[in-house]
């Protein structure tokens, strides 16, 4: 696996790509490093990686047990330590579910999805993070 990432103006805005696509990622720092809003803060994509993870296999998962699946969802929110680095202590995602699922199966399924099959999810418990999630079923 292998990323690239490229300076874009003369502050802390750069782009990111993969040879697996070719969308771009835009990246910049905080105001007080010279970021000006010009794309997502380097933590904010671990917790998006977390979040797409396990949101891949989830999906992936209630479609295999052949769940009516309408419309998904998941927030994540993540305290750091206040010490540097300001690495992440806990993280909390919220997987939202819209449609006729049957919460044992969707329980069952949100497990897999991110304790076995989240490699992101097992690199940030690996290093300390608490990891915990919730499953809410709209109708």
């Amino acid at each position: 696996m292998k990323v690239e990432l490229k300076r874009v103006n003369d502050a802390v805005h750069f782009e990111a790509s993969a040879p697996s696509s070719s969308v771009k990622v835009h990246i910049d720092g905080s105001p007080e490093l010279g970021g000006e809003g010009l794309g997502v803060r380097p933590m904010e994509m671990v917790l998006m990686a977390l979040a797409s993870c396990s949101a891949l296999d989830l999906v992936s998962i209630l479609k295999k047990q052949k769940q009516d699946l309408k419309d998904f969802s998941v927030t994540v929110e993540g305290q750091r330590r206040e010490e540097l680095p300001p690495v992440f202590t806990k993280i909390d995602m919220a997987f939202t579910l819209k449609g006729n699922i049957d919460p044992a199966k969707a329980d069952r399924a949100a497990e897999l999805a991110v304790k076995k099959y989240c490699s992101v999810h097992d690199m940030l418990v690996a290093g300390g993070v608490e990891i915990n999630y919730t499953i809410d079923i709209v109708k």
